[in-house]
Parts: structure tokens; sequence; C-alpha cells
């Protein structure tokens, strides 16, 4: 009988998705409506520019593609032909010909891809908005490639545009999306005022919000239960500890569905998430597991078994201190103190194989909680037992 997938709409993690929600980013999408509001209100007489600007994985590209996706219905409500066009620069080489040909070929799809220049396809492409009567939102994400490539002379083209359309409608608006705002001192002062009156930023996400972005994720694209509490927990940590990048959250959780699937486990485990998680980050350095010494090396090996028996993403410092006993014992080696223990536990945590942290137990005050991040339990467990058999 075929293993049922944990999966049960793949799609919804493509990192082309765009929700119908973006959680915590209501403030800023907000933002963006009041800047366009005028728009909506008075099309042929204003246009718009607006930046987006944030880390990698801080919703960007998302924030703007909901917002004009929900700006066109808006737009289509009023009797408005509103567009919106995301091209992102990178992918076109930043260069402001192929941009707007992209552009121009949304409108008519049969346009020779030769013989004309920027300025002339931009004429095209406002006279097609002119016979259309149509309002386009140009959204220019990793605009900084064509800040590097072209210049104040390709954003002066395009923000100054309307001077050259003397008593004609505005018909095109800009969202530029870009990582560094700082990148825009590179354009001359002309150029530079007609783009930083609107900017909307994104913070960096934190652990608690990327907790309700993964929830929402899984609960379109996962069957019911597949994805225990616990395990979004520890996504969440891990996508936190890489700068709060909710891109990087939901490709781990994707992958740790496949890795959940390819294993039959019917649930997205820890040991999943961090199969994921190295395959992305290759971090088990035989060289650094050489260099441990013979009990540090017993006593990340207890830690190991303990995660890869364990279905929770945490374990408490006795645990592992118990299953370093019985390693100790199966080599032939008398345990060390439990001061010495602890003592391994904060040098494995600085070297990046573990994770400590004091945690409050209702029943049972403090302990010592124990996780192990970014590497596969049976992955580590097994270059252990090697490393050991060398060091003997």
């Amino acid at each position: 009988m075929p293993h049922q997938s944990v999966f049960k709409d793949e799609s919804k993690l493509d990192i082309n998705y765009v929700p119908a929600r973006l959680p915590h980013r209501e403030k800023e999408y907000h933002l963006m409506r009041g800047f366009f509001d005028s728009l909506l209100k008075f099309p042929e007489r204003m246009s718009q520019r607006v930046i987006i600007t944030g880390d990698v994985g801080t919703g960007k590209t998302a924030l703007s593609r909901h917002f004009g996706a929900e700006l066109v219905t808006e737009g289509n409500k009023r009797g408005l032909k509103f567009r919106y066009i995301h091209v992102n620069c990178r992918e076109y080489r930043g260069s402001l010909f192929l941009i707007l040909q992209r552009a121009v070929l949304v409108f008519r799809p049969n346009f020779p891809k030769r013989g004309y220049s920027a300025e002339e396809l931009l004429d095209t492409l406002m006279q097609c908005l002119d016979e259309e009567n149509a309002y386009v939102i140009l959204a220019l994400d990793e605009f900084d490639s064509l800040v590097e490539r072209e210049g104040s002379e390709a954003i002066y083209k395009l923000t100054r545009l309307q001077e050259t359309r003397q008593d004609k409608p505005q018909r095109l608006s800009l969202i530029c999306i870009l990582r560094d705002l700082s990148l825009l001192q590179r354009l001359d002062s002309s150029a530079r005022s007609t783009l930083q009156r609107n900017v909307v930023s994104l913070d960096k996400y934190g652990q608690d919000q990327l907790v309700d972005i993964l929830n929402d994720r899984v609960a379109m694209a996962f069957e019911a239960s597949a994805v225990p509490e616990d395990s979004v927990s520890f996504i969440a940590e891990l996508a936190a500890s890489e700068s709060g990048n909710a891109r990087f959250a939901i490709e781990l959780l994707w992958r740790a569905g496949k890795y959940a699937d390819s294993e039959a486990t019917r649930l997205v485990l820890p040991e999943c998430i961090r199969l994921a998680f190295s395959s992305i980050f290759p971090t088990v350095k035989k060289s650094e597991l050489a260099s441990l010494g013979f009990h540090e090396a017993l006593f990340l090996l207890g830690a190991a078994r303990v995660f890869k028996e364990c279905e929770n993403a945490y374990g408490s410092l006795p645990e592992v201190e118990r299953a370093y006993a019985v390693a100790c014992e199966e080599y032939g080696e008398k345990p060390c103190s439990h001061t010495q223990v602890w003592k391994y536990a904060q040098l494995l945590s600085a070297l990046g194989f573990l994770k400590t942290e004091v945690a409050t137990v209702s029943t049972r005050g403090r302990t010592t909680r124990v996780s192990l991040p970014s590497i596969s339990a049976e992955e580590l467990e097994r270059e252990l037992i090697s490393s050991l058999k060398r060091n003997r």
C-alpha cells in the first residue's frame, strides 16, 4: 500500500505563492494603501512611487505582490483598468530595455523583441496604456540591480516620464524593492529626490512571528496534525538564528516534509528538520569532531542518541547525562562529574553542535534545556562512532 504523504497542497510552500493573509505585515500593508489611495480616487491625475526595503526574508516581494493584487481588484470594482506587473530586475540583468520589453509584452504579446531602444519601448508602453485606458503599477524587484547597471539615467527616465506627456493622463506608478536603502546614494540628487518620499521599511521577523507565519502555511500545505507544534517552534528558532528569514523558514518546512515522506514517518519530526537544515547548510565537520576530547565526544554521542530516539525537539541536560553514562559504559570509561558534564554542554554549545538554554519547568523549577539545532542525530551518531574508534 503506497505511503500517504504529509502534504495536502505542496504548492502553498512555493517561493512564488502569495497567501491571502500576510501575518505581521498589516501595518505596512495599510501604509501602502495610504500611499496609493489617491491613485484610486484620481487615477489620471496621480501616479505613485514607493520603495519597499528590508533584509532577506522579511516579506518584501510577498507584500508587493499581495498589495498589487488587492489594488487591481479594488480598481476593477471602481471600473478602472489596473494592471500589476512584477519584474525581477536581476533576472533581466538590470537592463531597463529588457525590463520595459517585459512590460510591453504584457499588452502586446507579439511585439518585436529587436529594433527598439529603451526610450522607444517606454513610449510604446505609454501608448498601449493610452489606447486601453489602463494604469500600471510596475514593481521593480531587486531594484539595486537596475541602479548598479544603469544608474541615475534609467531612474530619471522612469520617474520624470510625465514631464514629456504634458496634458496626458498619468498611467505609470512604481514600486521599487531593495534590501539596502543606502544604495540610492549612488544616484544623483535629482533622481534620488523622485524616489525617497515614500518608504516602507520591513523589520526582521522575531521567533514568535515566524511561528505564526509557519502555522498559516502548515494549515494550508499539510495534512491535519502532520506537523507537531514542537516542530514548528524548532523551525522558527532555526530561522530566527538566520536573521529572521521567513523565506528560509518556509523552505526548511518544505524540505522537512520531504524527508518525512522519504522516511514514511507520517509526521514532520525534529530529525526531519535537522536533516533538512543540514542539506541546506552542511554542518558536520569531521575535523571539528576529531578535535573533541574523548569524553566530550562521548557526551555528544549521548546527546545524538537521545534525539535519535526522541520525537521532541528539546531534551533536558539530565536526559543527555544519562545517555552519556551509557556511552561511557559501552566504551569502558568512568563518567565524569555533573559539573564537568555541564562544562561539556557549554563547550559543545559554543562550537554549534548543541544549543543549551535555561528553561523554567513549572513542577521542577529551572533546568537546562538542550537541543540539537542543525545536525541529523543519526548522521552525528555515525560520525562520532567512527571518530571514537579512530581515537581509542
